[in-house]
């Protein structure tokens, strides 16, 4: 078996304050796959820029100090890594960074939020544009070598209806608008991926994997399911579990997202 889980950690180091650490300890996870580091490697503390018993890579955003920051932690040691996906607009921006193994590529992505009608949004949808072929692309590649891909990530797009609670008072937000939507089905559609949760639980509402932290979201379980874990069909069949591990309480969280996790079979 094989455990893959993705988070957004909100800030890797006020996340390791809460209780990431203890989570990174006790997890079977063989990959971890992190988003919204916020952090320069070279100014996180040695046990959270290359933990014991992890192999790490890490993508900051060279353009804007603190914000952003992408992750992968390894059992194994990558065969190679890459940071970025070729777009010079973002290949400086902390936003994707990816890790190949024997038989597996696993890409780590933090997605743009935006908000409509403003220079965000123009930039999501310019990032959205160039990163659907490159993931064309990567598959492509990764079959020339064998390899499955597992692009895992805050994708910052609910797809579906089931996909979040006040899916009627947010079709005009950022991350339900109607081209966010089409455009996440043209990721399973044209580019041939699977949303492996959804092929494992296609009933909704949710499970969600990100609460606001205003009122009172997370106790009454008002979320959205913007965290994925999407692969290339021959893994994505292989996806034996898929769980979102959410606190018990609020109190417990160590950021306003939770870990994804999935075992796939090898």
């Amino acid at each position: 078996m094989t455990t893959v889980s993705t988070v957004n950690v909100n800030g890797l180091r006020a996340a390791a304050k809460k209780g990431f650490t203890e989570w990174l300890e006790a997890t079977e996870a063989d990959v971890v796959c992190l988003q919204e580091v916020r952090a320069d490697p070279a100014d996180l503390p040695e046990e959270l820029a290359s933990p014991p018993g992890w192999h790490t890579v890490h993508a900051e955003s060279r353009l804007l100090r603190g914000r952003s920051g992408v992750a992968i932690y390894s059992r194994a040691e990558p065969t190679a890594t890459r940071v970025g996906f070729g777009v010079p607009e973002f290949e400086a921006s902390g936003r994707y960074v990816e890790a190949w193994f024997p038989g597996l590529v696993v890409g780590s992505l933090y997605l743009p939020s935006g908000e409509v009608g403003t220079l965000r949004q123009e930039q999501k949808e310019r990032f959205m544009a160039t990163f659907l072929p490159y993931l064309v692309e990567l598959r492509a590649k990764a079959a020339a070598s064998a390899c499955d891909v597992l692009v895992c990530g805050d994708w910052n797009i609910a797809h579906q209806e089931i996909d979040l609670k006040a899916w009627k008072t947010n079709r005009k937000n950022s991350g339900f608008t109607p081209g966010e939507r089409a455009w996440m089905g043209r990721v399973f559609d044209e580019a041939g991926y699977r949303d492996v949760q959804r092929l494992l639980h296609p009933d909704g509402p949710g499970p969600y994997t990100w609460w606001s932290y205003r009122g009172k979201a997370y106790d009454n379980d008002s979320g959205w399911r913007i965290d994925y874990q999407v692969a290339t069909p021959g893994l994505a069949v292989r996806a034996k579990s898929a769980e979102v591990e959410r606190a018990a309480t609020y109190d417990e969280r160590w950021s306003d997202h939770a870990p994804l996790t999935v075992v796939y079979s090898r």
